[in-house]
């Protein structure tokens, strides 16, 4: 909550140093160019990854790494978009083929902590939740048409 009230301050306040140092329309000019870039990025990041995901589940395996790439890609699309300092070289490291690895791993990390374990009876109980679940046991049975 505190980081959506100070990213925008800290990033107005480099936006005016950065504008000071170098001059008012160089930063308009970066802040555009990075819109621009960012756009690109984010549209052709999502479409290929949605594009990957659909082709890995059609042929039945596993999104990998295509998936997180395109992921992260998307995100430091956006980034670029939101004008400041700050988030324009979180999305620069996002898109950049060198360091994506390294959030990759903190995604797969962050992904890994969120997820369910699926076991053969439905989803692993929670404190407190019965152990089938909201819907009660499985039946097994046999749909006989007549």
């Amino acid at each position: 909550m505190v980081a959506f009230v100070l990213l925008p301050i800290l990033e107005i306040f480099l936006l005016i140093q950065l504008g000071q140092a170098i001059g008012a329309g160089w930063v308009i000019a970066l802040v555009i160019a990075g819109c621009v870039l960012g756009s690109v990025v984010a549209r052709t990041a999502g479409a290929r990854a949605w594009q990957g995901l659909r082709t890995a589940l059609e042929s039945g395996e596993m999104p990998d790494d295509r998936l997180a790439d395109g992921a992260l890609m998307l995100l430091g699309g956006l980034l670029l978009v939101v004008p400041g300092p700050i988030t324009d070289v979180v999305g620069l490291l996002l898109i950049l083929p060198l360091t994506r690895p390294l959030f990759r791993g903190l995604l797969a990390r962050s992904v890994g902590r969120r997820l369910r374990v699926i076991g053969p009876l439905g989803p692993t109980p929670g404190p407190g939740r019965a152990p089938f679940g909201p819907t009660g046991p499985v039946v097994r049975g046999e749909v006989v048409d007549e």
